[in-house]
């Protein structure tokens, strides 16, 4: 779950520029007639995204007046962000913002696609608003699909609003040894309320993120086996702590939360594995 900056292109801007290219006459000036709604809409979204209350935005609020759902994906989405060059601009630029290409909600997958935090089908309104799109690879966007948030506490994270990583909220300890299996789970910060932690257990369920980094720390730990036999061999379990200490110590100062540093200061703290008790 990384943070990242919001979008300078307003909701005005954008859309413009996605209807800009349509050829047909009558539809230009349906969806010109639309502008003032959509920039209406757009504040109307980030006022509720700052103050928590995405769940409670009603989608008969965010049609478009004389344009239907399905004509508003159609014709300004489809069409204007993905089919013409102004939009086509404004996509790539938020899709490529990540650092890396890592996607914002998991913080492994490599951004693929854009995914709309509200359902582009249910808040029409809302198809091209850049804060409603969020760079994101396909198993999350799959994984999210056009839920709706039904609380505060069942709504994700906001890569573009919410900040979580200056706190420590990720941990991982180990739960079976035939093969080594970590378990990895949201440990909160003793700074959070009880919503930030019920929002980051959910948004951590919702995308499958233990059993992905699970997945990823055995594939870590497997690359390194032979090197960790050596170092029991030559130095003992003192110098199996050092080293997944200070690989530890690395990946952290770079990512406070990252699977990665987690899992080295998981193992590092752990006498038996360190003594070669825990065989992976």
């Amino acid at each position: 779950m990384w943070p990242l900056e919001p979008p300078r292109v307003t909701a005005r801007q954008s859309y413009e520029a996605c209807v800009a290219g349509t050829r047909n006459a009558s539809r230009q000036a349906r969806l010109l007639a639309a502008t003032e709604r959509i920039e209406e809409a757009g504040e109307q979204f980030r006022c509720a995204a700052q103050q928590g209350s995405l769940h409670t935005l009603e989608c008969a609020a965010f049609a478009l007046p004389n344009i239907s759902a399905a004509e508003a994906v159609a014709w300004i989405y489809e069409n204007g962000m993905l089919g013409t060059k102004n939009g086509r601009v404004i996509y790539e630029q938020l899709r490529t913002a990540p650092q890396h290409d890592r996607c914002p909600l998991c913080g492994h997958g490599v951004v693929r696609t854009l995914d709309h935090v509200l359902p582009k089908k249910s808040f029409p309104a809302l198809c091209v608003d850049p804060l409603n799109l969020v760079p994101a690879c396909a198993d999350c966007n799959h994984a999210k699909g056009d839920a709706l948030p039904t609380s505060l506490e069942t709504t994700p994270l906001h890569p573009y609003l919410d900040r979580i990583d200056d706190d420590h909220w990720l941990d991982a300890r180990i739960v079976d040894d035939s093969p080594l299996w970590l378990e990895f789970f949201v440990s909160p910060s003793p700074s959070w309320d009880q919503v930030l932690a019920d929002r980051v257990r959910y948004h951590f369920g919702l995308f499958g993120l233990s059993s992905l980094f699970a997945i990823q720390a055995n594939r870590t730990l497997s690359s390194i086996l032979s090197l960790l036999t050596a170092l029991r061999h030559t130095g003992g379990a003192q110098e199996v702590r050092n080293y997944l200490a200070e690989e530890a110590a690395t990946r952290l100062a770079d990512r406070p939360n990252g699977w990665e540093g987690v899992t080295y200061r998981t193992l590092a703290s752990s006498d038996i594995f360190c003594n070669g008790g825990v065989i992976p």
